[in-house]
């Protein structure tokens, strides 16, 4: 009677042993100093697996850490990267609405020292996570959403030793107040065609800065496009308006970026 019991029941247990290891998504807050000022930003990953994985840096568009923002980052970060979503305003500035956002992002654009110091600290907090999780610090690459595309595009002018930046929909002109440094990073820019808040001069002028700085970039414009193609939260038709065949395509673009860089240092 024994034996017949305990038959189905170790059955059992040799198939839940057998089976794959389950997601488990995790997403952690992490706080963090640049002088007297507070940041917090969220760590997110699968930790299913132990193994090491690359770590992307994701500044976050104007309306800085948003559930919006960490949900986008768990999204992407599925079993393939570790991400850190950057703190660029503070927690004491956490914006309800896009006048807000406009004025805490006109005060970040309009200090590129201040821009660079908090994207630089970010990747810092970043890198400090290894041994805490799964990343792996010889492959780190960084994304940035529209304000935030400015931001990790600042981090690549500021010299930054990582590997590549993707930017989608963000502004390429360069901050106020500092100079170049020799970019090491390649760069993906990924761009409404139809954007008007980065019109055709802006795009020149960029294509022409990494042209003189002999960097290895790409720039992919999307027909029909306009800003926050990738954001399902915008919805200003002509303007800033979400494109789901673009924001699919643009994310395939995005890993194969990082697939080929990566492969290079695994």
């Amino acid at each position: 009677m024994l034996k017949k019991l305990l038959t189905p029941l170790l059955a059992s247990l040799f198939v839940l042993t057998a089976l794959p290891s389950i997601a488990a998504p995790v997403s952690k807050a992490i706080s963090y100093e640049i002088g007297d000022q507070k940041f917090e930003g969220r760590l997110v990953y699968d930790n299913a697996s132990k193994k090491l994985r690359p770590g992307l840096l994701m500044a976050p568009n104007w309306m800085g850490p948003t559930d919006a923002a960490f949900k986008q980052a768990q999204q992407l970060a599925g079993k393939d990267y570790v991400i850190f979503v950057a703190d660029m305003y503070g927690t004491a500035v956490r914006p309800k609405n896009g006048d807000e956002a406009g004025a805490a992002s006109k005060l970040v654009y309009g200090d590129g020292a201040m821009m660079r110091a908090r994207i630089e600290k970010a990747l810092d907090v970043l890198k400090a996570q290894a041994g805490k999780a799964p990343v792996d610090l010889k492959r780190i690459g960084a994304i940035g959403f529209c304000f935030g595309g400015a931001n990790v595009l600042e981090l690549a002018r500021d010299g930054s030793d990582i590997a590549g930046v993707v930017t989608f929909h963000g502004a390429l002109s360069k901050a106020a107040g500092v100079d170049a440094k020799p970019i090491k990073a390649r760069i993906l820019v990924l761009h409404g065609a139809d954007d008007p808040f980065v019109p055709a001069d802006q795009v020149a002028a960029f294509e022409q800065e990494m042209r003189d700085a002999k960097v290895d970039w790409e720039l992919v414009k999307f027909g029909n496009t306009v800003h926050s193609f990738t954001d399902p939260d915008s919805h200003m038709v002509g303007k800033a308006d979400y494109n789901p065949v673009a924001a699919k395509r643009a994310f395939r673009l995005m890993n194969d970026f990082f697939a080929e860089l990566f492969a290079k240092k695994s």
